[in-house]
């Protein structure tokens, strides 16, 4: 599993580190991130990430943790993995975020918030860029 990392901004800009509070969650590098009630939380499934964690911990933090983020631009293309065959899905579609981890991108393009900028490979674990519109 990997999360979303950075690969490229349009404009070539390096987005600026943001400190943010996050809730009851366990940090992982890459992680797809909303705010919830004041907090960071998970976003899976059709939830749009507005933020990307830039710290991984191997234990929950407490509600209310200061964690490092980069905030989610429409210009930003992130390289992740796929949790599931991606033979449906072509360059283009939407897809959403696993509904757990917030790490990967699913084949289900039901109400995806992760389009597809290119793919290396359909089976489960392959690279996929995607960017967040």
């Amino acid at each position: 599993m990997r999360g979303f990392i950075p690969y490229q901004n349009e404009d070539g800009h390096v987005p600026p580190w943001e400190y943010l509070p996050c809730g009851a969650i366990t940090p992982k590098l890459g992680m797809a991130l909303v705010q919830s009630s004041g907090n960071l939380a998970v976003a899976g499934g059709t939830l749009k990430p507005t933020y990307i964690s830039m710290c991984e911990k191997s234990a929950a933090c407490t509600a209310g943790d200061v964690i490092p983020v980069i905030r989610v631009q429409p210009d930003q293309v992130f390289e992740t993995t796929n949790s599931a065959s991606l033979s449906g899905v072509n360059v283009g579609d939407k897809v959403t975020l696993h509904a757990s981890n917030g790490c990967q991108v699913t084949g289900t393009k039901t109400s995806g918030v992760a389009t597809i900028v290119a793919k290396f490979g359909d089976t489960a674990g392959s690279r996929v860029l995607v960017r967040f519109e």
